[in-house]
């Protein structure tokens, strides 16, 4: 079991390199299963956990893959017959192996999938996936802990009303429609970038889509589509992760290639709380300040603040000048790492979705548990400014949204390391 150890580490300067966006990648990897001709190159991939395994994924679906680390690039061949069933056990492992089911049974006629796992953060039902695939003609059977679907005589284009803009909804509606016949109008859809990244490499492909970064999504179904180059767009999430850490005490980080547009909630946040934000040519830098001020935050679907930097940014709010509230709106079970905050001083309380902090916390070091990725993230960023000596453990969700997180830290200045036990 490997493990983080972290002493205090008041100072972090310099610059660090973010890699692709995680929640970008994995829908464009199950995009490629709508490729009936040539194959589909990746660049600028994660090399994280959840990558590898929708890789598996899509390896389990008889797509061919070649994957080069060092170009930090994948190829995939979507070409031959392929199989209709994603295993059990790669799938509950990851939520967002459930958006191959659009395009495998638009591509196919039938799919296969077990019930996704992934973070516990919530029931995040799919609910809204299958209905928006009904919607496109496809027949439903929910076995329990898994799901078939069935289009054989292919997809019709219809208009479709998500009743929550939904990511993985989107993704998975907006993939099967590709290839339906006629048009489809998604309404309340996600406006997230990695939307708009997945739009772009379906649109490569031959796709007929409008309206990215809308609201409203129109796509004209086309018979076939082919395989394309695409690079993954910049990870936000990682970018404003590392914007927080920047955002405390002497700090001073430079984010490379960070996307200003992509992270505006988050920088609004952090300039309210007495943060210094500059957006430089080849990137954001962030400096930090020993008196952050209070402030009340709350999650909404993008473009609000993403519910993905509430964990990191209650390590600010603890460290306020006086009482803060987080408002979570999206997920109903993402306080989980507030026990942890605790055991590090951290003082709270909960009504329903807001937690209310007490700040001027005086971190101080002591062995925690990660219980999703970015809870993961943000209890490091805490250990780093707590006295004494933090122990981060269950290194399994950190694995699923940072690459070499704490070498990219110490990099910085940051006395960690990661320990095998």
């Amino acid at each position: 079991m490997d493990q983080i150890v972290i002493n205090d580490s008041s100072h972090l300067k310099g610059q660090v390199k973010i890699e692709g966006s995680k929640n970008a990648v994995l829908p464009i990897l199950a995009a490629t299963i709508l490729a009936s001709n040539d194959q589909s190159v990746i660049t600028n991939v994660p090399l994280l956990s959840d990558f590898y395994i929708m890789k598996s994924v899509l390896e389990s679906l008889n797509l061919k893959t070649q994957l080069n680390e060092s170009k930090n690039e994948i190829v995939v061949d979507a070409t031959g017959e392929l199989t209709h069933e994603a295993p059990f056990e790669l799938v509950t492992k990851m939520r967002a192996s459930i958006v191959v089911m659009g395009p495998l049974v638009a591509r196919t006629g039938y799919a296969k999938i077990s019930l996704p796992g992934g973070c516990a953060i919530g029931e995040r039902p799919i609910d809204l996936h299958l209905k928006g695939l009904e919607k496109l003609g496809v027949k439903i059977e929910d076995h329990g802990d898994f799901i078939e679907a069935f289009a054989k005589n292919g997809l019709i284009g219809n208009n479709i009303n998500l009743d929550f803009p939904s990511v993985g909804a989107t993704q998975n509606i907006l993939m099967a429609a590709t290839l339906a016949d006629g048009i489809t109008v998604i309404s309340n859809a996600a406006k997230e970038p990695e939307i708009i990244d997945l739009i772009n490499f379906l649109n490569k492909m031959g796709a007929k889509i409008i309206g990215k970064g809308t609201s409203t999504l129109t796509i004209t179904g086309v018979s076939s589509l082919l395989g394309v180059t695409h690079n993954v767009v910049q990870d936000r999430i990682e970018a404003g992760t590392f914007m927080v850490a920047g955002a405390i005490g002497n700090n001073d980080i430079k984010i490379l290639d960070a996307i200003k547009e992509h992270n505006e909630p988050l920088i609004d946040v952090l300039i309210k709380m007495g943060a210094s934000v500059s957006f430089e040519e080849d990137g954001i830098r962030v400096k930090g300040n020993y008196e952050l001020k209070s402030i009340n935050v709350e999650t909404e679907p993008y473009p609000g603040f993403p519910t993905d930097m509430q964990s990191q940014v209650t390590v600010l709010q603890a460290l306020s000048d006086g009482q803060s509230q987080m408002k979570e709106n999206v997920f109903e079970n993402r306080f989980m790492h507030m026990q942890e905050l605790n055991k590090m001083g951290v003082n709270f309380r909960q009504e329903g979705n807001t937690i209310k902090i007490n700040g001027s916390t005086h971190l101080k070091g002591a062995e925690v548990d990660a219980t999703d990725l970015r809870a993961a993230a943000s209890l490091i960023i805490a250990g780093l400014n707590a006295s004494g000596k933090t122990v981060v453990n269950n290194l399994k969700y950190l694995d699923r949204g940072y690459f070499k997180f704490h070498k990219k830290l110490s990099d910085l200045g940051a006395n960690i390391q990661r320990i095998s036990k």
